[in-house]
């Protein structure tokens, strides 16, 4: 008994000296050293300052100049409070939750797309995606944005327009999932811009 109460202690220590220490620490190191950006958070820079990351998007409601992120279920678009909604199609707080994130879109937009209607807006407008912060937005939803942007900033819309193609994303794999727009980077390049 005393030798496989050795066996099993050699084993437990062997174990978690193999997988809790070295192969965290060789992954890590591989990371760093073939995935540096990503491993430290896919971090975006600007002007010397970290400004956010390219994959947790960012609350950009409080003004009119840049273009918005999907609606969040985290409070203030907070990476460490992120959660889906879990409720169901047929939820009257979803309905209503979705109705005001329209209401919401439609009385920001309309104004720069006359005749907007409710059914010309992008899905993704008004539903939040399962982690709350995704950085992405459409390209319909970044289209019709586009021209509140450039009225605000008094810029070309065919201006913005080119800064939206320019910041998105293809398929993954060119077949898996649907071009996305990267909001914050789209919004740091029209500063840039506007400089």
């Amino acid at each position: 008994m005393r030798r496989d109460l050795g066996s099993s202690v050699l084993a437990v220590v062997v174990l978690t000296l193999l997988l809790g220490v070295a192969y965290p620490l060789v992954v890590t190191g591989v990371s760093q050293v073939a995935f540096r950006g990503r491993a430290n958070g896919s971090l975006v820079k600007d002007g010397g300052r970290t400004v956010g990351s390219r994959l947790i998007a960012q609350d950009f409601r409080r003004d009119r100049r840049y273009f918005q992120s999907r609606p969040s279920t985290a409070t203030s678009y907070d990476a460490a409070a992120t959660a889906f909604t879990n409720l169901g199609p047929n939820s009257k707080d979803a309905r209503d939750t979705f109705r005001a994130n329209l209401d919401a879109y439609l009385a920001l937009e309309r104004r720069y797309t006359p005749g907007l209607t409710a059914g010309q807006v992008p899905i993704d407008a008004v539903t939040s995606s399962a982690s709350g912060i995704d950085p992405e937005i459409s390209q319909a939803n970044a289209r019709i944005q586009a021209r509140r942007v450039a009225a605000v900033r008094r810029l070309p819309t065919a201006a913005v327009d080119r800064l939206v193609a320019e910041h998105t994303d293809g398929r993954f794999l060119g077949v898996f999932g649907e071009p996305g727009v990267n909001v914050l980077q789209l919004n740091l390049a029209l500063d840039h811009l506007s400089r």
